[in-house]
């Protein structure tokens, strides 16, 4: 990460840390968000991407200025969660404005992983000086939506049946989080 910010100290297990991703974790990040597409509906996507895509979204994060971080876990050398940001819309207006994704791998959920790299990118944000934090998590992923609670978002928006997965229509919950009062 060629901007000036740095992580915050994390209380999670010794078994695990939090990194900002390499060119080197790209296969393994790769494999989390293609499990995603092809059996989660965290990710409306339908067909799964190459590593030369992915590898495009990387590069396009770093010369953006947006950080990708990783949970890894360490006794098995393995990235086991991965999370960033990005603009929200490329309208200049927006510029302070950013959308994050976040996943873990399915066996390590539940262990505050996904919160962790939430605390993590909310502080990257603030040092940034990024304004408002967008999350776009499908209505079904109430895990997700009590997290985001749990971390300050607000629900500001509820947008029925606009995208689609594994042949259902599917309502997307819009929250949003005011970096500088977080």
């Amino acid at each position: 990460m060629s901007v000036n910010i740095s992580l915050a100290p994390h209380t999670l297990a010794s078994q695990y840390q939090i990194r900002f991703a390499t060119t080197e974790d790209l296969k393994q990040i790769l494999t989390i968000y293609n499990a995603e597409i092809s059996t989660g509906t965290a990710n409306w996507n339908d067909q799964t991407v190459s590593l030369t895509q992915y590898q495009q979204r990387f590069q396009d994060l770093q010369q953006q200025q947006f950080p990708m971080i990783v949970v890894e876990d360490l006794q098995h050398k393995k990235v086991v969660g991965y999370a960033y940001y990005a603009a929200f819309r490329s309208i200049a207006g927006y510029r302070q404005t950013i959308e994050h994704s976040v996943f873990i791998d399915p066996s390590y959920a539940r262990q505050g992983l996904g919160k962790a790299l939430m605390l993590q990118l909310i502080h990257l944000a603030t040092q940034q000086q990024m304004h408002i934090m967008v999350a776009a998590i499908d209505s079904g992923n109430t895990g997700s939506i009590v997290l985001h609670q749990q971390l300050g978002f607000v629900q500001t928006g509820y947008m029925p049946q606009v995208g689609q997965k594994f042949g259902q229509w599917r309502d997307l919950v819009l929250m949003q989080l005011h970096l500088q009062q977080a």
